[in-house]
């Protein structure tokens, strides 16, 4: 009878560790580039000096990350940030903060200045990563977040970036697809992983591969495994998964100033109190011929071309009007702008609206002055992915740059190390 009884409590503590277990992994948060405020604009992440690079810092390196943005606001508001370390999926990680950073946890952020001579009023914040207050000690995917107050509840916007530990070597080629239904219209990525400075016992199980098109995270592709596995080098060589729509090159529109019109903008007027951008209107590139021109896939940098000395406070914010002409609307989905300019998601920021007088789609977003690159997506009801071929086209021959993460699930210290990054340009196409 005691051994049943026995037997009966080491039961329910077994059921009560597991439901503490699975609470615990169901209650792991998962970041990803958001933004919870109207007033907040102009979110930019990248390397000191490179402002259309990619938010990746190589552990113990001298080089630093730097991060902005915009409130729209007369008044400095009391921001902080806090890191939180993620596993390669971009849910939080099972580790305590002070497991992977360096120094304080919660920050203020002290560097801010206002507007200077600008039509709409703002603050600029930025910060730099690594610095003194604060340091990622691991490699992996983290998740910057600013909240107000004091208070992590009250969250302003999220950003992902990159620690990279290089242990592996990547070496990859873009090339036309091998099976293309499509009568080229695909790339296909294949590459190779070289282990020069780690040894993986099981690489199908324990390394995990990420697969991006210009830093897209809804079409990226996943969990891809090796094709074939060599004593030094792991190959990745397949003709369906590691295939992306070529696409088109990306539009584009200059409003680096207000005294006249820049590319693709048909009138800059000023409505008082503030200007407003008016683009050509755009038109349906499915059917068209590829046209090929230089562009920054999808990206945009903030510059002026007035009389400036501080891009960062003195560039000013103009309303951009876009309009889509198309033939009828467009049901089961909405139409998008999309890019770095809508931090590359597409929802109801940046959602267009039909204008039944005038047959087409339209939107306006608070810019700020710069040089920009976006394109038109379709995206189903329901759906997290963004369409792209319906409205521009796709072409093998178009420019891409693509990213591939390798991650290393590393059971010893129980966490997924970022020990590759690797990005290649589909330029030259074999």
């Amino acid at each position: 009878m005691k051994i049943r009884i026995a037997l009966f409590l080491l039961l329910l503590n077994t059921i009560s560790l597991f439901n503490s277990w699975a609470s615990a992994k169901s209650d792991r948060y998962y970041y990803q580039n958001a933004v919870y405020s109207e007033s907040i604009k102009t979110v930019q992440f990248f390397r000191v000096g490179s402002e259309l690079s990619n938010p990746e810092y190589i552990l113990g390196s001298d080089a630093k990350l730097v991060f902005k943005f915009d409130d729209l606001a007369e008044a400095v508001k009391n921001y902080s940030y806090t890191i939180i370390h993620c596993d390669a999926d971009w849910n939080e990680s099972y580790m305590q903060q002070s497991a992977y950073l360096e120094g304080q946890l919660d920050i203020m952020i002290s560097d801010y200045a206002m507007s200077n001579n600008t039509t709409m009023k703002f603050v600029n914040y930025q910060l730099q990563i690594p610095n003194d207050e604060c340091s990622p000690k691991l490699s992996g995917n983290y998740a910057l977040l600013v909240f107000q107050d004091n208070n992590r509840d009250n969250l302003i916007l999220i950003q992902r970036f990159y620690v990279v530990e290089p242990l592996v070597r990547i070496d990859a080629l873009v090339k036309k697809a091998t099976f293309d239904p499509f009568n080229g219209s695909n790339q296909e990525i294949d590459f190779k992983i070289f282990m020069d400075k780690v040894r993986i016992q099981n690489p199908r199980d324990e390394l995990k591969v990420v697969l991006m098109q210009n830093r897209r995270w809804d079409n990226a592709v996943r969990n891809l495994k090796p094709s074939n596995i060599q004593d030094n080098f792991l190959d990745y060589d397949y003709n369906k998964e590691n295939v992306f729509p070529g696409g088109n090159e990306f539009r584009f529109f200059d409003i680096r100033t207000s005294r006249h019109s820049g590319e693709n903008v048909s009138t800059i007027e000023f409505f008082r109190p503030f200007f407003h951008a008016t683009l050509l209107p755009d038109a349906v590139r499915s059917n068209k011929p590829y046209i090929g021109y230089k562009e920054m896939n999808g990206n945009f940098f903030i510059e002026s071309q007035d009389r400036v000395t501080d891009f960062d406070t003195e560039c000013d914010y103009e309303f951009v009007h876009f309009f889509l002409p198309m033939q009828s609307q467009l049901l089961g989905g909405s139409v998008n702008v999309f890019g770095a300019l809508t931090g590359w998601n597409a929802n109801k920021t940046n959602e267009m609206k039909w204008n039944f007088e005038h047959d087409g789609y339209e939107l306006t977003l608070l810019l700020k002055q710069g040089y920009y690159n976006y394109e038109y997506v379709y995206v189903p009801n329901g759906s997290m992915k963004a369409d792209a071929v319906n409205i521009e086209g796709s072409f093998f021959i178009t420019e891409n740059e693509y990213q591939i993460f390798a991650y290393y699930a590393d059971k010893s210290v129980g966490y997924d190390r970022l020990v590759g990054f690797e990005t290649i340009n589909s330029a030259v196409v074999k």
